[in-house]
């Protein structure tokens, strides 16, 4: 990874933005790996250098002496990080379900990547980890984030602090991983992943995910408004009707989003 491709990913989320017509994405590397994470020597010459100018000065060094955010101050560097937060962010907000098929290697920003996105499956044989501590860093990507919620607090801390590597059936058995296969059939898995999601209700798929993605930061009273106000939003649409017409029909349901 590079910072050119956090740009381009960034991108790719505004142009994708809130299409209805979009039920579900799958996010796979092109080749033998998910992603081995980022290009370190990249960062440290040419894109390491882009990144610390774009921040207000021209190296890491420069950088690590100015106070982070004071009174009044704005931290260039911090605000430059956020700005490339929004190449996993989007996947995340997505209202669509999203889905990572990861195989070979998924370290780093790459296994931040697939934390991002709602469901991930990977090939039996692929190495997971979070090493950012080998190079005096953190998961800044959304791991801090989005790990401690996939695994529970005390097993993110293990993975963070340690970088271990662990292999797709140590995911699985952690819930990390949702589903495991061959690495044969990650292409076939996950595309039939997706068509069963992308079969279901979109607006009730939607719903779903907004109530689940918000539930953790409200109170029960508040989940469960949440429901009702997505519950409501199905029952007034189109798809509805359809699912219960399908359903005494005994035939698959076409919905559109209405």
């Amino acid at each position: 990874m590079t910072i050119e491709m956090w740009e381009e990913l960034a991108k790719l989320g505004e142009s994708l933005g809130d299409d209805a017509s979009l039920r579900c994405l799958v996010v796979m590397g092109e080749g033998r790996a998910f992603s081995s994470g980022i290009d370190v020597e990249h960062l440290l010459s040419g894109g390491g250098g882009a990144l610390f100018s774009e921040a207000g000065k021209g190296s890491a060094a420069a950088v690590a002496e100015r106070p982070s955010s004071g009174r009044g101050m704005e931290d260039k560097l911090v605000t430059r990080i956020n700005d490339l937060q929004e190449a996993y962010t989007w996947l995340a907000d997505a209202p669509y379900p999203t889905i990572a098929a990861m195989r070979g290697y998924a370290l780093g920003g790459g296994l931040q990547l697939a934390l991002a996105c709602d469901l991930r499956i990977a090939a039996r044989g692929t190495k997971l980890a979070l090493p950012e501590h080998k190079y005096g860093l953190l998961p800044d990507l959304g791991g801090t984030y989005w790990l401690p919620r996939i695994v529970g607090p005390a097993k993110a801390k293990e993975l963070i602090f340690t970088g271990e590597t662990i292999d797709a059936e140590e995911a699985h058995r952690i819930g990390l991983v949702n589903r495991l296969v061959d690495d044969g059939e990650l292409e076939s898995a996950a595309t039939a992943l997706a068509e069963k999601i992308a079969g279901q209700p979109p607006i009730a798929v939607r719903g779903s995910k907004r109530a689940i993605d918000r539930a953790c930061l409200q109170s029960l009273g508040e989940g469960l408004r949440e429901a009702a106000v997505g519950q409501a939003e199905c029952i007034r649409s189109a798809d509805f009707l359809e699912a219960m017409k399908a359903n005494l029909e005994k035939r698959a349901p076409v919905y559109n989003n209405a």
